[in-house]
């Protein structure tokens, strides 16, 4: 079923579906990992519509590939959002990947692991784990995908967007111990685009989070926000500051009005929804949808 809403296509088959069997990010369990448990869908809201779905309880996390119709070598590696205690799969996740599909990139949903009671881990270390081991994964297995190991990126949204800039900042350097192979692959982007990225302001130093230090060698980025977001719009704009002034091309934008969390998806009174426009012609300036090379 595909339902048509304010304009926007939003396709409600299950993940499984459309982008194929999920793939397993680790060999056996993750780190620090006792049980395997991709993962529970909490009950639907009232009154959302489209229904949106939230998984909890990963420990096993997995990898959903989406590929397009017509490919053109580019790939990118999708965190949704979900504050760490869950994984938005379809709004953040299957909706971005068929927009990213009819650009002609193949796209990657990672549902990456969820905190748990009782865990001692702060809530994005687990994630970033999955998501370092993914974008190796990937990069690794480029020929499988027809994908040019040079052009994979990251897209990374609310907690998934805090995520992939902890993954931009890391210096190259994975935060679990070698398990085989695949991690031997850089996991660096090639390009990234961090949507409404959760939390990566500090108040009380009024600058980026401590283990954000935009790096020289970060990739070219694509970053929203809006003003009225409660998770302030000064992750993106001190974030945006930095690639400036290190001279690595990047775009910004922020919206007068649309909140947070929104996905492709329409707000009333807002024009947040044209922010896909932008991102296409973003990724097209940089050569991430350029055909591929024959």
């Amino acid at each position: 079923m595909i339902r048509q809403v304010c304009g926007i296509c939003v396709f409600l088959f299950p993940l499984a579906v459309l982008g194929g069997e999920p793939l397993d990010v680790w060999p056996g369990l993750a780190p620090g990992e006792t049980t395997s448990n991709a993962g529970e869908p909490q009950p639907f809201r009232k009154g959302e519509e489209p229904p949106v779905t939230r998984v909890e309880n990963i420990t096993h996390p997995t990898l959903t590939v989406w590929l397009a119709d017509h490919p053109n070598g580019a790939g990118v590696v999708i965190l949704p959002g979900g504050g760490f205690g869950k994984v938005v799969t379809d709004k953040e996740g299957s909706e971005i990947a068929a927009w990213l599909n009819r650009h002609g990139v193949t796209a990657f949903v990672l549902s990456y692991r969820t905190t748990q009671p009782g865990g001692s881990l702060p809530g994005w270390r687990r994630p970033l784990q999955d998501a370092q081991r993914t974008m190796s994964l990937v990069r690794s297995r480029c020929g499988e995908w027809n994908l040019d190991p040079n052009r994979i990126g990251i897209a990374g949204f609310s907690a998934g967007g805090q995520v992939a800039a902890r993954l931009l900042c890391d210096g190259g350097r994975k935060t679990y111990d070698r398990v085989d192979e695949t991690d031997d692959t850089v996991h660096r982007p090639d390009f990234a685009m961090l949507i409404y990225p959760w939390n990566l302001y500090d108040s009380e130093t009024n600058a980026l989070i401590q283990d954000c230090v935009v790096p020289q060698n970060c990739p070219p980025t694509f970053l929203v926000h809006t003003d009225d977001d409660r998770a302030s719009s000064l992750s993106s704009v001190l974030f945006y500051a930095e690639l400036k002034r290190l001279g690595i091309p990047s775009e910004l934008h922020v919206y007068g009005s649309g909140g947070h969390g929104y996905g492709l998806r329409p707000i009333p009174g807002s024009q947040i929804s044209t922010w896909p426009d932008h991102a296409a012609h973003w990724l097209k300036s940089i050569g991430a949808t350029a055909p591929a090379s024959n």
